[in-house]
């Protein structure tokens, strides 16, 4: 079968569309982690593509630069849903208001929603298996820690910076930093259990996939 007729190639496509959609739509800028998040997943998955079609292969390059991206967009669409939505439905917003909020709105779902559960689908479905490591974990969770660090220290140093704080769990002027630091801890342990998760459902479904073939190989007469 030709990889231009692989459903991993239409996959990934999909993510690019889903993506790339989100940021046109939108008008949020790079201080927002949603939109590094999703401009990673679009960098990799146009790359990931483009080695596709060059080597003619379903497989896509970089499989830990891979989970990496998609941890952050994981992180991306469960803090926006729980955290910052507070688990309300995105739906009603996508047909409801005017024609600015319903354009954001699709921006945002398509970042926060279907651009994750893409990426996660193909995390699950498409090759290569079994490539990430354990040892992955705080290079991948450096990312967001520093992207809250970074943040903290920019608003210090520039205090007339716009949006110093596009997040209320990294905002010190109501609670202090204090209370900062222990959303921040908060946080950092259920990334920890994201990433693991990660990692683990790489290798549960690479042993999934082996024990059915096992299973269902056909048994010599």
């Amino acid at each position: 079968m030709s990889v231009r007729t692989a459903p991993a190639l239409w996959w990934r496509l999909a993510i690019v569309a889903s993506s790339g959609l989100g940021l046109l739509l939108g008008t949020s800028s790079l201080v927002y982690f949603t939109v590094e998040s999703n401009v990673a997943v679009l960098g990799y998955f146009v790359g990931a593509v483009y080695w596709m079609l060059r080597r003619d292969t379903v497989d896509g390059p970089a499989p830990r630069l891979r989970g990496a991206v998609t941890l952050y967009i994981v992180i991306t669409g469960l803090v926006a849903h729980f955290v910052l939505n507070h688990g309300v439905s995105p739906l009603p917003g996508l047909v409801s208001g005017s024609g600015a909020d319903r354009l954001s709105n699709w921006s945002s779902f398509f970042l926060h929603y279907v651009t994750p559960v893409l990426v996660v689908g193909d995390w699950l479905g498409n090759k290569p298996r079994n490539a990430s490591r354990w040892r992955d974990l705080p290079l991948w969770l450096s990312f967001p820690l520093g992207y809250a660090a970074l943040t903290l220290l920019r608003a210090a140093l520039f205090p007339s910076f716009p949006n110093k704080y596009p997040y209320f769990f990294l905002d010190p002027t109501g609670h202090g930093y204090g209370w900062v630091a222990l959303q921040i801890a908060q946080l950092t342990v259920e990334f920890v259990i994201l990433a693991a998760g990660v990692v683990g459902l790489d290798r549960l479904g690479t042993a999934v996939r082996a024990r059915l073939r096992a299973r269902f190989r056909p048994q010599p007469a």
